[in-house]
């Protein structure tokens, strides 16, 4: 049984916390790894991800798959939806808000392995893909593919 108090400190989960209007302004959290010493992957799925292209302001949407090897920590999921969340408003590229949002977990969690596909939906006709991770994958922990097709359009 997990010790509840891991808990403790976090300031948003079980509150009304609004939706933040700027990544930078977002609170990720984190919890301990009640499973520390266990090599084993976390998976995220953000397949509604919004943000803004800088220069025309229209909206650009991504499917987000994030994947994590953790090692001490663990990122409390409903401040990551909220950081995800503050996107929404915010104006980046597509290779900027990806690897932002990398960096930004990296920096909290310590983890022992991360990786995001950013898998951007078609602007101008181009999709554009992105990912980042922090080096190879740790020997000993199922990695699966993650799961998303490249863009074909209709065809």
């Amino acid at each position: 049984m997990t010790d509840k108090s891991i808990y403790e400190n976090l300031t948003q989960l079980g509150a009304s916390t609004e939706l933040p209007d700027d990544p930078e302004k977002a609170v990720l959290e984190k919890v301990p790894n009640p499973q520390a010493g266990t090599k084993y992957m976390v998976r995220f799925v953000a397949p509604e991800f919004t943000s803004l292209c800088p220069i025309t302001g229209q909206p650009d949407f991504a499917h987000l798959v994030i994947d994590y090897v953790p090692k001490d920590f663990l990122v409390e999921s409903k401040s990551l939806k909220l950081f995800l969340g503050a996107f929404r408003n915010h104006g980046a590229f597509h290779e900027d808000c990806t690897v932002s949002i990398a960096k930004r977990l990296v920096d909290l969690l310590d983890p022992e392995w991360l990786r995001i596909g950013g898998y951007w939906y078609p602007r101008g006709g181009i999709p554009i893909d992105v990912f980042y991770q922090t080096g190879p994958a740790p020997e000993g922990v199922w990695i699966p593919d993650q799961g998303v097709a490249p863009y074909r359009g209709r065809g």
